[in-house]
């Protein structure tokens, strides 16, 4: 019986490994969405990241506030950075 190293590439790798690297994964590409949209929507990045939630989570979005505070274009902007229509 051979034993593997606990760092060894070849050794079969563990379901909370395969979580971890998708879930670092998933942080990136959140990081990188929000700060592409953070250079068109100014200070505005929690309402951005709450919105990614609710994205990745198959929910739902209900954008309020007075008008000028650019609903219209965080949503378009978030489209057109995830190649939606």
């Amino acid at each position: 019986m051979s034993e593997t190293l606990p760092n060894d590439p070849s050794a079969p790798s563990s379901g909370s490994d395969v979580d971890l690297r998708i879930l670092t994964e998933l942080r990136q590409l959140s990081e990188q969405i929000t700060s592409r949209l953070s250079r068109v929507i100014v200070g505005q990045r929690a309402t951005i990241e709450q919105m990614l939630i609710g994205l990745a989570s198959g929910g739902h979005c209900l954008l309020i506030g007075v008008p000028g505070l650019a609903k219209t274009l965080m949503i378009s902007s978030l489209a057109r950075t995830l190649g939606l229509q």
